[in-house]
């Protein structure tokens, strides 16, 4: 019996940055199987190549030995079938929040969706987001959390098999943040999409995640713990807050980042 191959697959990976004579290998026989829906976050001290993982399977830098499989497929180059939403939105300043997502889809859709199907599609992103009120305004007239929503509605609009969240919620207060989170979350349940996250928040990570893979301090850092968030879904962070398996895997966390694998900087 053949054996499944996962949804995406990372295997062996090593990246080593060379400049000159010197070489820095950050990353070291990385491995990880990720199946189709799920939601998984990175976490792990500054340094450790948490956003070097999430480059190398968004294509944007090659690996230097190992693998990365998507449906069985090497991903070697960037692609829609994997959007990158990053902590700073990069809007382009001088178009509406409406053509900042319809200049994805018109990339991604143009010989497939007809202009009208285009325009009802990039509203239903915004709309997915709570944005579409806003979509006449340009970034400059609209807030932090606001901007950010608009880059998740512009990857979500290229219908993307896998998102990956650099830090999205990094720079946000914690009010703002908080929506966000439960936003993602609704989106996460209503689409069922894979989502890699990478965050320093580790009650972030334990209310988002299926799975939380941990990173051993750098250089060469590998995956030192992998930790299954085995809470039911819908959550609702109000009731999480005195739930034992929110608090032993909120733990679990706190213990491989501050035990296991001391260091001045915090996480």
């Amino acid at each position: 019996m053949a054996r499944q191959v996962p949804y995406l697959l990372i295997e062996g990976v090593e990246k080593t940055f060379t400049r000159g004579s010197t070489s820095n290998n950050v990353l070291h026989n990385v491995s990880i199987a990720i199946e189709q829906g799920e939601y998984v976050s990175i976490i792990g001290h500054s340094g450790c190549g948490k956003s070097t993982l999430l480059n190398l399977i968004a294509g944007l830098t090659p690996v230097t030995s190992g693998g990365i499989l998507l449906e069985n497929k090497e991903v070697n180059s960037p692609g829609p079938d994997r959007a990158v939403v990053f902590q700073n939105h990069s809007l382009l300043p001088w178009l509406t929040v409406y053509d900042n997502v319809r200049m994805a889809v018109d990339k991604v859709f143009s010989g497939r969706k007809s202009k009208a199907e285009r325009h009802d599609w990039t509203m239903h992103v915004l709309d997915l987001v709570h944005m579409g009120h806003a979509k006449d305004r340009r970034p400059g007239e609209i807030s932090g959390g606001m901007k950010q929503r608009v880059g998740i509605a512009r990857a979500l609009s290229m219908e993307p098999k896998i998102m990956l969240l650099d830090e999205p919620f990094g720079a946000l207060d914690a009010l703002t943040r908080a929506h966000l989170q439960d936003s993602i979350m609704q989106i996460h349940a209503a689409l069922k999409n894979t989502m890699i996250m990478i965050t320093h928040d580790v009650d972030e990570a334990v209310l988002l995640s299926d799975r939380i893979i941990m990173m051993t301090n750098g250089p060469s850092a590998t995956i030192g713990e992998v930790l299954d968030v085995t809470l039911p879904r819908p959550r609702k962070r109000l009731e999480l807050v005195s739930n034992p398996t929110y608090i032993k895997a909120r733990e679990a966390v706190l213990k491989f980042l501050y035990e296991r694998h001391k260091f001045v900087e915090a996480a």
